[in-house]
Protein backbone atom coordinates (compact mmCIF):
# COMPACT_ATOMS: atom_id res chain seq x y z
CA UNK A 1 0.00 0.00 0.00
CA UNK A 2 2.50 2.18 0.44
CA UNK A 3 4.66 1.64 -2.71
CA UNK A 4 5.22 4.25 -5.61
CA UNK A 5 2.33 3.69 -8.04
CA UNK A 6 5.33 2.70 -10.98
CA UNK A 7 6.47 0.52 -8.13
CA UNK A 8 2.74 -1.24 -7.44
CA UNK A 9 2.57 -2.18 -11.06
CA UNK A 10 6.05 -4.03 -11.14
CA UNK A 11 4.67 -5.45 -8.02
CA UNK A 12 1.69 -6.84 -9.82
CA UNK A 13 4.04 -8.41 -13.15
CA UNK A 14 5.90 -10.09 -9.78
CA UNK A 15 2.46 -11.61 -9.12
CA UNK A 16 1.77 -12.70 -12.57
CA UNK A 17 4.72 -14.34 -12.57
CA UNK A 18 4.01 -16.13 -9.58
CA UNK A 19 0.82 -17.17 -10.40
CA UNK A 20 2.04 -19.03 -13.27
CA UNK A 21 2.65 -22.23 -11.32
CA UNK A 22 0.01 -21.47 -8.36
CA UNK A 23 -3.91 -20.21 -8.19
CA UNK A 24 -3.22 -16.24 -6.68
CA UNK A 25 -6.12 -14.25 -5.34
CA UNK A 26 -5.74 -10.69 -4.21
CA UNK A 27 -7.94 -7.61 -3.53
CA UNK A 28 -7.06 -3.92 -3.94
CA UNK A 29 -8.20 -0.65 -4.05
CA UNK A 30 -5.37 0.90 -6.35
CA UNK A 31 -5.92 1.08 -10.15
CA UNK A 32 -2.25 0.03 -10.42
CA UNK A 33 -2.44 -3.46 -9.41
CA UNK A 34 -5.23 -3.61 -12.06
CA UNK A 35 -3.46 -4.98 -15.13
CA UNK A 36 -4.93 -3.05 -18.11
CA UNK A 37 -3.75 -6.26 -20.16
CA UNK A 38 -5.34 -8.88 -18.03
CA UNK A 39 -8.79 -8.03 -17.72
CA UNK A 40 -9.92 -11.43 -18.64
CA UNK A 41 -8.94 -11.94 -14.85
CA UNK A 42 -10.09 -8.87 -12.91
CA UNK A 43 -13.41 -9.82 -10.90
CA UNK A 44 -15.31 -6.86 -9.27
CA UNK A 45 -16.22 -7.59 -6.06
CA UNK A 46 -19.43 -5.59 -4.35
CA UNK A 47 -21.40 -5.44 -1.68
CA UNK A 48 -24.94 -3.60 -2.40
CA UNK A 49 -26.12 -4.37 1.36
CA UNK A 50 -25.37 -6.57 4.50
CA UNK A 51 -28.84 -8.63 3.88
CA UNK A 52 -27.14 -9.40 0.19
CA UNK A 53 -23.53 -9.56 1.48
CA UNK A 54 -20.89 -9.59 -1.40
CA UNK A 55 -20.79 -10.45 -4.69
CA UNK A 56 -18.23 -11.43 -7.13
CA UNK A 57 -19.30 -10.55 -10.52
CA UNK A 58 -18.09 -12.91 -13.34
CA UNK A 59 -17.72 -9.66 -16.11
CA UNK A 60 -16.89 -6.68 -15.32
CA UNK A 61 -19.94 -5.04 -14.04
CA UNK A 62 -21.41 -3.42 -10.62
CA UNK A 63 -24.68 -1.73 -10.11
CA UNK A 64 -22.34 0.48 -7.52
CA UNK A 65 -20.21 2.63 -10.11
CA UNK A 66 -17.85 2.85 -7.28
CA UNK A 67 -17.13 -0.38 -7.44
CA UNK A 68 -15.67 0.09 -10.82
CA UNK A 69 -13.51 2.90 -10.01
CA UNK A 70 -9.93 0.69 -9.76
CA UNK A 71 -10.36 -0.45 -12.87
CA UNK A 72 -11.48 3.18 -14.46
CA UNK A 73 -8.50 4.26 -12.70
CA UNK A 74 -6.21 2.02 -14.30
CA UNK A 75 -7.74 2.59 -17.69
CA UNK A 76 -7.73 6.00 -17.73
CA UNK A 77 -4.13 6.08 -16.84
CA UNK A 78 -2.93 3.40 -20.09
CA UNK A 79 -5.09 6.06 -21.78
CA UNK A 80 -3.28 8.79 -20.80
CA UNK A 81 0.37 7.13 -21.23
CA UNK A 82 -0.59 6.55 -24.91
CA UNK A 83 -1.66 10.55 -25.61
CA UNK A 84 2.30 11.37 -24.30
CA UNK A 85 4.49 9.86 -26.91
CA UNK A 86 4.72 12.22 -29.52
CA UNK A 87 7.83 14.40 -29.70
CA UNK A 88 6.68 17.28 -31.31
CA UNK A 89 2.90 18.18 -29.71
CA UNK A 90 0.49 21.51 -29.64
CA UNK A 91 -1.44 22.05 -26.65
CA UNK A 92 -4.58 23.20 -27.31
CA UNK A 93 -7.39 24.55 -24.44
CA UNK A 94 -9.95 21.76 -25.42
CA UNK A 95 -11.66 19.76 -27.68
CA UNK A 96 -13.38 21.94 -30.00
CA UNK A 97 -9.72 23.86 -31.05
CA UNK A 98 -8.55 20.36 -31.70
CA UNK A 99 -11.49 19.92 -34.38
CA UNK A 100 -11.30 22.92 -36.03
CA UNK A 101 -7.15 23.15 -36.13
CA UNK A 102 -7.07 19.54 -36.98
CA UNK A 103 -10.13 20.25 -39.99
CA UNK A 104 -8.23 23.21 -41.54
CA UNK A 105 -4.87 21.52 -41.48
CA UNK A 106 -5.90 19.27 -43.30
CA UNK A 107 -7.79 21.33 -45.92
CA UNK A 108 -5.34 23.40 -46.52
CA UNK A 109 -2.81 20.44 -46.82
CA UNK A 110 -5.38 18.90 -49.57
CA UNK A 111 -4.90 22.45 -51.90
CA UNK A 112 -1.33 22.93 -50.73
CA UNK A 113 -2.02 26.15 -49.12
CA UNK A 114 -0.40 24.46 -45.76
CA UNK A 115 1.25 22.06 -44.19
CA UNK A 116 0.88 21.21 -40.69
CA UNK A 117 4.22 18.84 -39.76
CA UNK A 118 2.02 15.75 -39.23
CA UNK A 119 4.36 14.15 -36.84
CA UNK A 120 2.84 16.77 -34.31
CA UNK A 121 0.21 15.54 -32.01
CA UNK A 122 -1.99 17.89 -31.48
CA UNK A 123 -3.48 17.73 -27.21
CA UNK A 124 -6.52 18.72 -25.88
CA UNK A 125 -6.25 20.25 -22.53
CA UNK A 126 -9.69 20.61 -21.83
CA UNK A 127 -9.69 24.30 -20.68
CA UNK A 128 -7.10 27.22 -20.61
CA UNK A 129 -6.01 26.29 -16.78
CA UNK A 130 -5.17 23.09 -17.67
CA UNK A 131 -2.75 23.67 -20.33
CA UNK A 132 0.11 24.61 -18.04
CA UNK A 133 -0.10 20.51 -16.30
CA UNK A 134 -0.49 19.15 -20.22
CA UNK A 135 2.89 21.30 -21.13
CA UNK A 136 4.50 20.41 -18.10
CA UNK A 137 3.88 16.95 -18.22
CA UNK A 138 5.38 16.81 -21.85
CA UNK A 139 8.64 18.75 -21.53
CA UNK A 140 9.50 16.51 -18.08
CA UNK A 141 9.42 13.76 -20.92
CA UNK A 142 11.73 15.78 -23.34
CA UNK A 143 9.35 16.19 -25.98
CA UNK A 144 9.24 19.38 -27.93
CA UNK A 145 6.16 21.47 -26.69
CA UNK A 146 4.05 24.50 -27.85
CA UNK A 147 0.25 25.81 -26.70
CA UNK A 148 -2.35 27.82 -28.57
CA UNK A 149 -4.40 29.52 -26.40
CA UNK A 150 -7.70 32.07 -26.55
CA UNK A 151 -6.80 35.64 -25.95
CA UNK A 152 -9.99 36.07 -23.88
CA UNK A 153 -9.34 36.29 -19.74
CA UNK A 154 -8.76 32.74 -19.13
CA UNK A 155 -6.15 32.09 -21.90
CA UNK A 156 -4.59 35.56 -21.04
CA UNK A 157 -3.82 34.01 -17.31
CA UNK A 158 -2.60 30.59 -18.48
CA UNK A 159 0.09 32.42 -20.53
CA UNK A 160 0.97 34.92 -17.91
CA UNK A 161 1.79 31.59 -15.91
CA UNK A 162 5.50 31.31 -14.76
CA UNK A 163 5.42 27.84 -15.32
CA UNK A 164 4.33 27.80 -18.70
CA UNK A 165 6.34 30.59 -19.48
CA UNK A 166 9.33 28.37 -17.80
CA UNK A 167 8.29 24.95 -19.60
CA UNK A 168 7.68 26.09 -23.46
CA UNK A 169 9.21 30.20 -23.76
CA UNK A 170 7.54 32.96 -25.06
CA UNK A 171 8.07 31.79 -28.83
CA UNK A 172 5.83 28.45 -27.36
CA UNK A 173 2.75 30.15 -26.17
CA UNK A 174 0.97 31.18 -29.57
CA UNK A 175 -1.78 33.64 -28.76
CA UNK A 176 -5.22 33.47 -31.48
CA UNK A 177 -4.51 37.62 -31.39
CA UNK A 178 -1.79 37.43 -33.07
CA UNK A 179 -3.58 35.51 -36.13
CA UNK A 180 -6.46 37.23 -36.40
CA UNK A 181 -5.99 40.05 -38.98
CA UNK A 182 -8.93 42.07 -38.20
CA UNK A 183 -9.18 43.35 -34.63
CA UNK A 184 -11.11 41.38 -32.15
CA UNK A 185 -11.43 42.12 -28.66
CA UNK A 186 -10.10 38.31 -26.41
CA UNK A 187 -10.00 36.73 -30.19
CA UNK A 188 -10.82 32.39 -29.91
CA UNK A 189 -9.98 30.16 -32.40
CA UNK A 190 -13.49 30.74 -33.89
CA UNK A 191 -12.61 33.76 -34.58
CA UNK A 192 -10.18 32.48 -37.31
CA UNK A 193 -13.11 31.09 -39.30
CA UNK A 194 -15.55 34.19 -38.52
CA UNK A 195 -17.25 34.22 -42.24
CA UNK A 196 -17.66 29.94 -42.95
CA UNK A 197 -18.57 29.64 -39.26
CA UNK A 198 -21.30 32.16 -39.45
CA UNK A 199 -22.38 30.58 -42.93
CA UNK A 200 -22.54 26.93 -41.74
CA UNK A 201 -24.54 27.79 -38.38
CA UNK A 202 -27.30 29.42 -40.82
CA UNK A 203 -27.26 26.81 -43.15
CA UNK A 204 -27.23 23.78 -40.71
CA UNK A 205 -29.27 25.04 -37.67
CA UNK A 206 -30.68 28.20 -38.80
CA UNK A 207 -28.43 30.31 -36.84
CA UNK A 208 -28.61 33.65 -38.12
CA UNK A 209 -26.02 36.01 -36.63
CA UNK A 210 -24.83 37.63 -39.81
CA UNK A 211 -26.41 41.15 -39.03
CA UNK A 212 -25.30 41.00 -35.80
CA UNK A 213 -22.12 39.80 -36.17
CA UNK A 214 -21.45 42.85 -39.46
CA UNK A 215 -22.30 45.53 -36.42
CA UNK A 216 -19.97 44.08 -34.12
CA UNK A 217 -17.06 43.03 -35.82
CA UNK A 218 -14.64 43.77 -32.81
CA UNK A 219 -16.96 41.48 -30.71
CA UNK A 220 -15.85 37.75 -30.46
CA UNK A 221 -17.57 35.28 -32.73
CA UNK A 222 -18.89 32.96 -29.84
CA UNK A 223 -19.93 36.25 -27.66
CA UNK A 224 -22.72 37.25 -30.59
CA UNK A 225 -23.77 33.17 -30.87
CA UNK A 226 -24.45 33.07 -27.53
CA UNK A 227 -26.25 36.35 -26.77
CA UNK A 228 -28.44 35.63 -30.43
CA UNK A 229 -28.74 31.82 -30.34
CA UNK A 230 -31.00 30.48 -27.35
CA UNK A 231 -29.05 27.58 -26.12
CA UNK A 232 -25.87 27.82 -28.29
CA UNK A 233 -23.34 24.96 -28.28
CA UNK A 234 -19.86 25.74 -29.52
CA UNK A 235 -19.85 21.58 -29.17
CA UNK A 236 -22.51 21.45 -32.24
CA UNK A 237 -21.06 24.22 -33.77
CA UNK A 238 -17.59 22.85 -34.25
CA UNK A 239 -18.86 19.37 -35.02
CA UNK A 240 -20.33 20.52 -38.04
CA UNK A 241 -17.87 22.15 -39.11
CA UNK A 242 -15.64 19.08 -39.02
CA UNK A 243 -18.53 17.58 -40.93
CA UNK A 244 -18.36 20.64 -43.23
CA UNK A 245 -14.82 20.49 -44.07
CA UNK A 246 -15.06 16.42 -45.23
CA UNK A 247 -17.63 17.99 -47.85
CA UNK A 248 -15.73 21.24 -48.84
CA UNK A 249 -12.26 22.21 -50.03
CA UNK A 250 -10.19 25.09 -48.59
CA UNK A 251 -11.73 26.95 -51.61
CA UNK A 252 -14.38 27.31 -49.66
CA UNK A 253 -12.91 29.54 -46.75
CA UNK A 254 -12.92 32.79 -47.44
CA UNK A 255 -8.92 34.43 -48.41
CA UNK A 256 -9.10 36.23 -45.20
CA UNK A 257 -9.31 33.03 -43.25
CA UNK A 258 -6.89 30.92 -45.60
CA UNK A 259 -4.21 33.48 -44.65
CA UNK A 260 -4.88 33.67 -41.08
CA UNK A 261 -4.51 29.73 -40.60
CA UNK A 262 -1.35 29.79 -42.97
CA UNK A 263 -0.01 31.54 -40.61
CA UNK A 264 -0.89 29.98 -37.85
CA UNK A 265 0.17 26.66 -39.09
CA UNK A 266 3.32 28.16 -40.28
CA UNK A 267 4.14 30.00 -36.64
CA UNK A 268 3.68 25.97 -34.62
CA UNK A 269 5.82 24.32 -37.69
CA UNK A 270 8.43 26.72 -36.60
CA UNK A 271 8.19 26.83 -32.48
CA UNK A 272 8.13 23.13 -33.15
CA UNK A 273 10.59 22.24 -35.35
Amino acid sequence: MSLHALKQREFRKTITRLAEGNQTIYTTHSPFLVGPDELDLVRVVEMSSRKEGTKIHTSITANDPAALLPLQEALGYDLAQSLFTQKQNLVLEGLTDYWYVEAVSQLLRASKDANLNEKIALVPANTAGKVVYFATILHAQGFKVAVLLDSDGAGDQAAQQDNLVHTVGNKGILRTKDYVQDEINAAEVEDLLRDTLINVAKSEFGWDIADAAGKQPQRPLVSIFRSEVERFSKYRLAKEFVRWSRDNEASELSEQEREQWKKLIGAVNAALK
